[in-house]
């Protein structure tokens, strides 16, 4: 195993990929030894640092700090890994399958180099966890960064005409977010094979004689199939742009792409609107480290506020608010295939449930007590409160004086059809 080699290829595909992708595409290779000699080393990166993060370093602050348990922590650490694995190879096996679609060639083990390299960009920037307040803006563009690259990378693997890389792209990217979605949550244990089994049928009506099939659009197959054809038009916008060489049709087309109902939004919300919606002092906890940001590529942006808020004694909060802006479409299809489901620990539990058309996350550990609660709202917009409280309803509370529906209300800023 060559090291230095793993870390020049990491230099070249982060910092000039248009001259590396061909270098990529034409080295032999076999699936054995992308895993050997790249994917298990370079995939670890984000993992280990989320142990060390977690186990080692902590989080809190105020005079407040956990740790997890190192035992839990390796735990997580050896399920995360095999988890990163697995999906790469996974999302390998969707580009190759789909290769032909877009007018690609079909080859496994340049599938498999597509997804490792492009996925570099996410696990390079996953390390940054370690650093607090700043590391989640660097992971965030390092996954816009990856899938950028991927962009770059398939008419050199796959062969497939350039025009037609944005529509695959979009579409690898949706299944493999829905994809790690679904696996991690049966890693985790919240769902299981009856609740998978629910989401999938429902919607489809058959006639008496079986000569007609319908979908409810309303169903979670319906959505899919409208988020497909959506999907499928705005590829053709974009190829059109691409071969015209209008670098914003081209941005909007793939935005359109991102989002899955046919609309863009051509600016997230701003920092400064996403402030608004953290208050100065929350249930009698002041506010300080606050931060905001607003980034965006290929179409997309996101926008991103959190602040934490302590009462200089117990309770420690983070509140965090999301605008996912063209990734909607994605948040949409998350809520629209999620099940209701609990799963009790020995210290805690963990929940996801629909509550008013919004889905919920809420998890409570009551030897620590420590929890997180989170909405979707719109789905659109992400809010959620984690840290040390007497009870999770004090977490549900401090999402509840966020004023949700006044963020509900912003669903449309900035949205615009094309």
């Amino acid at each position: 195993m060559d090291f230095g080699k793993i870390v020049s290829r990491i230099k070249a595909i982060l910092s000039s990929p248009q001259t590396e992708w061909p270098v990529i595409a034409a080295e032999p290779d076999t699936v054995r030894g992308l895993y050997r000699n790249y994917i298990c080393i370079v995939a670890a990166l984000p993992v280990i640092a989320h142990f060390i993060r977690g186990s080692l370093i902590g989080f809190g602050g105020f005079g407040m700090h956990a740790h997890t348990p190192i035992g839990m922590g390796l735990l997580g650490l050896i399920l995360h890994y095999l988890l990163a694995l697995v999906v790469t190879y996974l999302v390998a096996l969707i580009v190759d399958a789909l290769a032909p679609t877009f007018g690609g060639t079909k080859d496994s083990v340049q599938a498999l180099k597509t997804v490792a390299y492009a996925w570099t960009a996410g696990w390079v920037a996953g390390i940054a966890v370690i650093i607090p307040w700043i590391g989640w803006l660097v992971g965030i563009a390092g996954l816009i960064y990856g899938i950028y690259l991927l962009y770059l990378g398939l008419p050199h693997t796959m062969r497939c005409p350039a025009e037609r890389a944005g529509g695959y792209t979009a579409v690898v990217v949706i299944i493999a977010i829905v994809l790690s979605w679904i696996v991690a949550l049966i890693v985790g244990g919240i769902i299981g094979t009856a609740a998978l089994t629910g989401t999938s049928v429902s919607g489809i009506h058959v006639s008496g004689d079986g000569s007609t099939v319908t979908v409810d659009p309303d169903s979670t197959l319906g959505k899919l199939s409208a988020m497909s054809a959506n999907t499928a038009r705005a590829e053709k916008d974009l190829e059109n742009a691409q071969k015209s060489g209008d670098v914003a049709a081209q941005q909007a087309a793939m935005g359109k792409i991102m989002s899955g109902d046919g609309k863009t939004v051509s600016v997230s919300l701003s920092p400064e609107t996403l402030r608004g919606f953290l208050p100065d002092e929350l249930d009698g906890m002041k506010r300080s480290d606050f931060n905001a940001q607003r980034s965006g590529a290929m179409g997309m942006q996101i926008s991103t506020a959190r602040a934490n808020y302590s009462d200089g004694k117990e309770r420690s909060l983070q509140i965090e608010v999301a605008d996912t802006g063209n990734m909607r479409g994605m948040m949409a299809m998350a809520s629209a295939m999620a099940p209701s489901s609990e799963q009790q620990t020995e210290h805690g539990y963990q929940k996801t449930y629909t509550d008013h058309d919004r889905l919920v996350h809420e998890s409570w550990d009551t030897q620590t007590r420590m929890g997180e609660f989170g909405v979707i709202v719109a789905n659109r917009f992400s809010v959620k409160a984690s840290g040390n409280a007497e009870d999770i309803d004090q977490l549900k509370q401090a999402v509840g004086d966020m004023d949700l529906d006044k963020l509900e209300s912003l669903k449309n800023e900035g949205v615009s059809s094309n």
